[in-house]
């Protein structure tokens, strides 16, 4: 079973130095991620998602090989190429996996100003290692899925921070 994990932090910047040393973690094999995606709430109030894989370009990328298939039976591989990347983009643009971006955007809507949160949905973890490297990164737990125990435990790691550095406290 997964685990959705949302954290706050004060800027896009602090979100994607978390984020970027997760993916280290997951390449080290100390923890699985389905997706991590930041919300970054601009000055304007507008939510912008990043997010890691694009379903737009992954769908015309898929489209196209098969349209290029297809379009090799029927001597028409030109056609096929672009009757294929073409559908391919509109389902995949229709496609949502991972975390849902509507719920995204709602959590976020709560943040201040320059403010982002990190959405992480894990599948497995080396929990106690993967703390130790999150220990003092800073951030507010929002919302979280773990039990009791396992989330205490995150809000310690990322606690750290602000008990040695008040002036980065996260308002949301």
């Amino acid at each position: 079973m997964s685990n959705l994990v949302v954290i706050s932090y004060p800027s896009y910047e602090k979100a994607e130095e978390v984020r970027k040393q997760l993916f280290t973690y997951q390449k080290e094999y100390l923890i699985q991620m389905g997706d991590a995606v930041i919300a970054e709430k601009k000055e304007n109030g507008h939510i912008k998602l990043h997010q890691i894989f694009s379903t737009t370009a992954a769908g015309a990328a898929t489209g196209s090989l098969w349209g290029l298939l297809i379009g090799v039976l029927f001597f028409v591989p030109i056609a096929g190429v672009a009757v294929g990347a073409a559908s391919g983009a509109l389902m995949g643009a229709l496609t949502d996996f991972g975390i849902n971006d509507k719920f995204m955007k709602e959590v976020a809507g709560s943040l201040q100003p320059g403010g982002a949160a990190l959405f992480v949905l894990i599948n497995q973890v080396t929990l106690d290692k993967v703390l130790a490297g999150l220990e003092g990164t800073g951030g507010v737990v929002m919302q979280t899925s773990l039990d009791h125990t396992k989330e205490e435990e995150l809000r310690k790691a990322l606690a750290q921070h602000i008990k040695d550095h008040p002036e980065s406290e996260i308002k949301s």
